[in-house]
């Protein structure tokens, strides 16, 4: 019981963080006419269901798996909407989606993990435990994380059971989804604020990198766990700590290469020159990815709740919490065009499918632009 108010603590603490603790929140910045320099247009529009948790959309060749809050899972060609397949589960989502083209996975609200294959359900787990982070289908296995920080590993095919173990036993975790994926042959976890590579066949430690330090007095400030959303370039991989650091680290030779103390509760994208991100304030800034020192800073969206970027060739998406899609120049930060999308914020980082940007807010519409 100790362990589940822990959690739900934390998951309160996400949600208050950026603007009920404290003095009101200050009043967003608003947005200036602009120009439009980049010509994008709707290639389609769909809808799924409220999705109120957070979803990963997983793209897989020129497909894209989404899911709703109700038990929608969906497999859609990202180049015209159409439905592939889709299933009711007829449970709620609390995670998802992971995939890797043949198989599907999520997690429920209730604590199970369910695989999909084709459109049907193949085979269902119980966790023991409610997770924020979507399942990773890889190398012919489900691997899973949990909020006390159990990793599980399961055969994608029979759903057995191929290892479990706990890394940690802190009495408050963050409830955001965490890191989690495969780099080479090795199955990278964040775990608190460590970067921790492990054997995917057998859960054995390769090598473990402290990104960040725990700073404060009490189990909040100490919070220091590794966000989802990770720029990665070969072997190079840069993450978030919440609330505390931006690092960048090799773990092909397992080091950091440079840390700089960060507000953000976001993820990162980057490119082999630059990684971008965005702070709580609502600043959008770019570091250089070979030493971490700044490019570029843009105030023209403080308080606008800003999520996740997105690299698009020399652009940046960056949406914000009124549910706008802003592109702005790569280079310095720059407006180029807004998208809008249906009023409410995303539920999920927009992601690129081959040419197509695809967004999910959390009213459940699916959103396809192409550049012209």
């Amino acid at each position: 019981m100790h362990r589940f108010y822990a959690v739900l603590f934390a998951a309160v603490l996400t949600a208050c963080l950026p603007g009920c603790a404290g003095p009101a929140k200050p009043k967003p910045t608003e947005l200036s006419s602009v120009t439009s320099l980049l010509d994008v247009k709707k290639a389609w529009t769909t809808s799924i269901g409220d999705v109120n948790f957070p979803l990963d959309v997983k793209v897989s060749g020129s497909d894209i798996y989404v899911a709703s809050s109700g038990g929608a899972v969906l497999k859609l060609d990202a180049q015209t909407g159409a439905v592939s397949w889709s299933l009711e589960l007829g449970e709620r989502i609390a995670a998802g989606v992971g995939a890797d083209g043949d198989k599907a996975a999520v997690i429920t609200a209730g604590g199970e993990l369910v695989v999909l294959q084709n459109g049907k359900k193949l085979w269902q787990q119980k966790l023991g435990a409610v997770a924020s982070t979507s399942p990773l289908v890889a190398g012919g296995r489900v691997f899973v994380i949990t909020p006390d920080r159990t990793i599980m590993a399961f055969d994608s095919t029979s759903g057995k059971r191929l290892w479990q173990q706990q890394r940690g036993g802190d009495t408050l975790v963050l409830d955001k989804a965490g890191v989690l994926l495969p780099i080479g042959d090795t199955l990278v976890v964040g775990v608190g604020g460590r970067l921790v590579g492990l054997n995917p066949l057998s859960g054995a430690q390769r090598w473990d990198i402290p990104v960040a330090v725990s700073r404060g007095t009490n189990e909040v400030e100490r919070l220091v766990d590794l966000v989802a959303g990770v720029s990665r370039v070969g072997s190079d991989v840069c993450v978030r700590a919440y609330l505390n650091t931006v690092a960048c680290l090799s773990v092909a030779n397992p080091k950091i290469n440079w840390s700089k103390a960060a507000n953000g509760f976001t993820g990162l994208a980057g490119d082999e020159q630059s990684v971008f991100g965005t702070e709580a304030d609502g600043r959008l800034l770019s570091w250089r990815r070979a030493d971490g020192e700044r490019v570029w800073q843009s105030d023209a969206f403080k308080w606008r709740e800003l999520g996740t970027p997105l690299v698009l060739g020399e652009s940046l998406a960056v949406p914000d919490g009124a549910g706008v899609i802003h592109l702005v120049s790569k280079t310095d930060g720059s407006p180029l065009t807004r998208l809008a999308l249906d009023g409410a914020s995303l539920a999920a980082s927009p992601v690129l499918a081959g040419k197509t940007l695809v967004a999910v807010t959390q009213k459940g519409g699916v959103y396809a632009f192409r550049p012209e």
